[in-house]
Formats: C-alpha cells, sequence, structure tokens
C-alpha cells in the first residue's frame, strides 16, 4: 500500500503519433512511482491509438479513453472527462506533444507537504526539433517561492504565468470548477483566474524548468498566432468572462481596468469591456479618446 499521496496526470491527445512516445516515455521515467496517467483521446485518425495501447500493455497505470462523438470535441471536454475520472489527491494537466523532468511530481509533492497550499507552480521551456535531452539531467531544486495575495490579478495580468501544464492542483478544486467547453483557447487562462478569483488559494513556485513545451505551427497557440478565427474568438470570449466574474465579485481595480481596456482596442473588439461601460465602471469619455492615446505611445515607444 502507498503511504505517498496518488498523482492523477490528465494527458489529453489528438492526432499526436509523431510525438506522444517522447511525452509518454517521460512520463514513465518519472522518479515518484504513485501517479496515474489518464489519457483521453479526441477520436483522432492516425496512429495515435495503435502506439497508446502498446504503452498500456506495459504498465497498468496508464488508461486510455477515446472520446465519446456525443461529448465536445476539443481540449477542454477532453480535460473534464479526467478530471471526473481523476482517483488522485493532486492533479497535473500534460500536452501530448511535450516533454516532462523526471523530477516534476517527486518535486510538486514535496513542496505540497512542506506548506499548506493549494498549488504548485514552476517554470517551462519552450523548444524547436529534437530535444536535448541534457535537460533532464538531475537537479536540486534551487528556491522555491510562496506566493502572495491577490494571486488572480497577477495571473489575469501575465505577470504569473500560470500556463495549462505548468501547476500541479488540489484536485478538489476541479470539481465545481470545471473547463469551459465553449473554448477553444484561453480556457486554461480563464479556468485558472476563475478558481483563483473564487477562492482564496495559496500557492508555491518551483524556480526551476521542470516541463518542456514543443513550439510547433500545429499546435493551439501556432493557430492563434497564425490568425486562426475560432482561436481568436474564444480569446476575446474567455476575457469577457473573467471581467465578469471580476465584476460580480466585486474584484476589479483600476490596473484590471487598464488591461481589459488595452485588450478591447489590441484586439478591435469593443464588446469585451462592455460590462464595465454599462456599469459606467470606467470614463466614457476617456474610452472614446484612448485610441488617440494608445497609438500616441506607441511612437513615442519606438524612439
Amino acid at each position: 500500500m502507498h503511504s505517498e499521496p496518488r498523482i492523477t496526470i490528465v494527458l489529453t491527445t489528438f492526432n499526436r503519433a509523431h510525438f506522444i512516445r517522447e511525452t509518454l516515455d517521460s512520463v514513465l521515467a518519472q522518479n515518484y512511482k504513485n501517479w496515474e496517467c489518464i489519457i483521453i483521446d479526441d477520436n483522432s485518425i492516425d496512429d495515435t491509438s495503435v502506439i497508446v495501447e502498446k504503452y498500456i500493455e506495459t504498465d497498468k497505470r496508464l488508461e486510455y479513453i477515446v472520446k465519446e462523438k456525443c461529448i465536445n470535441k476539443g481540449l477542454p471536454a477532453s480535460r473534464n472527462i479526467g478530471i471526473k475520472k481523476a482517483k488522485g489527491e493532486y492533479l497535473v494537466f500534460f500536452d501530448d506533444d511535450d516533454i516532462v523532468h523526471p523530477q516534476l511530481i517527486e518535486c510538486c509533492v514535496e513542496s505540497f507537504k512542506k506548506k499548506n497550499i493549494s498549488f504548485v507552480h514552476y517554470n517551462k521551456q519552450s523548444f524547436e526539433g529534437d530535444f536535448d535531452n541534457y535537460l533532464l539531467q538531475p537537479i536540486i531544486v534551487s528556491e522555491t517561492k510562496l506566493l502572495g495575495e491577490n494571486i488572480y490579478e497577477k495571473v489575469i495580468l501575465g505577470t504569473l504565468p500560470l500556463a495549462s501544464c505548468t501547476v500541479m492542483w488540489k484536485t478538489a478544486l476541479f470539481k465545481k470548477n470545471l473547463f469551459n467547453e465553449a473554448l477553444m483557447y484561453a480556457e486554461e487562462w480563464e479556468c485558472y483566474s476563475r478558481l483563483l478569483i473564487l477562492n482564496n488559494l495559496k500557492g508555491i513556485l518551483i524556480n526551476n524548468f521542470l516541463y518542456f513545451n514543443r513550439k510547433h505551427i500545429q499546435s493551439n497557440t501556432g493557430e492563434f498566432w497564425s490568425n486562426d478565427k475560432n482561436r481568436k474568438e474564444s480569446y476575446i470570449q474567455a476575457h469577457k468572462l473573467v471581467l465578469e466574474l471580476l465584476i460580480e465579485k466585486n474584484k476589479i481595480n483600476r490596473s484590471l481596468k487598464k488591461y481589459f481596456f488595452q485588450k478591447s482596442y489590441v484586439l478591435k473588439e469593443k464588446h469585451i469591456i462592455d460590462p464595465l461601460l454599462d456599469k459606467n465602471l470606467i470614463n466614457r469619455i476617456s474610452f472614446f479618446f484612448y485610441p488617440i492615446k494608445y497609438y500616441l505611445y506607441k511612437i513615442v515607444k519606438e524612439f
């Protein structure tokens, strides 16, 4: 019987036969052994299932689920399946084209033991092409930092970038706060912001690179920066949802108003800040003069 807490890894996949071996190998290489990995396949049409099933034959900690076609497509719905099936005390999300350090789970569990916290955040490093295995050399945790108050504000503003796969959470937090299945981009930003707005959570930062994300054009982020219409619309909707919740919970402040104000102009989407205008939480005159101030700032900055 294990005395150490069980960790649930939720690994979502879709048409990643060419990458998922490396991801699964890095999961199996974890120093910490008491984990389960729930793999949710969004009906891949390549050889992903063939590859995954071979791994399952060798390790019963892996569970493979092919999503029923009646369930919403996309990452949020897949992750929600994993959350609902999770048996671990703590939960972490991995993507199917990335690589994790062998000490990732071990370091997070040690942090949970030392502090009364709800989540552990660690650093990630991007890579392109072949992965440099030297990055997986043993590490000594160099520094941990207890994160301060109003973490939700730092996450929203981007000064504390909680990427989807760089946080281990207490699983219980997600039982009433699933991912929004209507979102196809920025769904983790919306979900994590919502968790932090609704709960007074404490967290810790491990100042080591424990997660390595692969950059390529077929990733969700790559599609967003290629101006994919669905990704952009989801990004806008995520911002509107977070703003509405901030107003509802009376947690909007000047810095957050400025952030959403700027987003509305950069994205050319006025309706992002409709909740602020409707409740007279920003000055309408300032709103209409903002483009002049914004473009003057850009010109001055270039000089």
